[in-house]
């Protein structure tokens, strides 16, 4: 094993043990709760996989820029929800329910969806395009759907121990991460830099203000809902996006660098809307207290 597959080895696991981490506090009713509302899966559908696909396509057809970064819209646009997406958003103040439902129910939905939209993109832009469903399947149970049933099972069976253990889990997915991490971005520094300049940032910027927003937006009335959903329209999963860029681009050196680069401005994007969203949130509660 060279070090390459040794920090991609340790990335899977650290990206499996901080589902796993939040799993061990979940249920079965947790992982199934949009599947049981209707209403609210379809907005978070049509939020994720038909509005930003529509923008990327958009601007991959009408802007005037580097390949890469309209290879990264792209597959970033038709990837499911992050693994880190229920921490993040518990962080934020959504909905726990909410959040791992989101997780589960689009994890379930990228095994069609995904290949789906390769081939309706392929006839709008006519570049030969696909992701072989087993391919992204693959992928989404051994990062989300796997870790996600054993954390279940295991709270079902053990709730003290797998709730004792979700806190250990996570700082421990929390530093595998770290580790994995800092090699991959001093390695691919050099790429991201070179993609700076050409509206890159600001139409990297624009994609993830404009996930943040339709999110919102379509995330319902409760203010819970709507942060998860914000969160998840805005960040997808790495992985499954360098996949898409990788079967169907090859020899395009800088698409994961360009996936890499967003993943970081839509972080800090991101981070940005928390804080501001919990500050709405505790001015509208003392608001509240103070009529009383």
């Amino acid at each position: 094993m060279n070090l390459t597959q040794l920090i991609l080895l340790v990335l899977k696991i650290s990206i499996a043990l901080s589902v796993l981490a939040v799993a061990l506090k979940a249920t079965p009713d947790d992982a199934t709760f949009l599947l049981r509302h209707p209403r609210q899966l379809g907005a978070a559908f049509f939020s994720m996989n038909v509005l930003m696909p529509l923008f990327a396509l958009f601007v991959a057809l009408n802007f005037s820029l580097n390949p890469a970064v309209k290879i990264a819209l792209v597959a970033l646009s038709v990837s499911p929800v992050p693994p880190f997406l229920p921490a993040k958003a518990l962080k934020a103040g959504g909905r726990e329910n909410y959040a791992i439902g989101l997780l589960t129910s689009m994890a379930l939905l990228a095994i069609v969806v995904v290949p789906v939209a390769m081939k309706l993109f392929e006839r709008v832009s006519g570049v030969p395009l696909e992701m072989p469903a087993l391919a992204v399947t693959r992928l989404v149970v051994s990062t989300i759907l796997a870790p996600l049933l054993i954390g279940i099972c295991l709270h079902a069976a053990a709730p003290r121990f797998a709730e004792s253990a979700a806190k250990p889990t996570s700082l421990v997915a929390t530093v595998l991460l770290v580790l994995s991490l800092i090699p991959v971005l001093f390695a691919s520094s050099r790429a991201m830099f070179s993609l700076i300049g050409n509206g890159t940032i600001l139409t990297l910027a624009a994609f993830a203000i404009v996930g943040l927003i339709v999110g919102h937006l379509l995330g319902g009335p409760e203010s819970e809902s709507r942060s998860v959903l914000s969160l998840a329209t805005a960040s997808r999963h790495p992985g499954i996006a360098a996949a898409i860029a990788h079967t169907n681009f090859p020899n395009q050196k800088l698409a994961v660098p360009a996936i890499a680069l967003y993943l970081i401005i839509a972080a800090i994007l991101s981070a940005l809307a928390s804080t501001r969203s919990k500050s709405v949130r505790r001015a509208s509660v003392a608001a509240r207290q103070s009529v009383r």
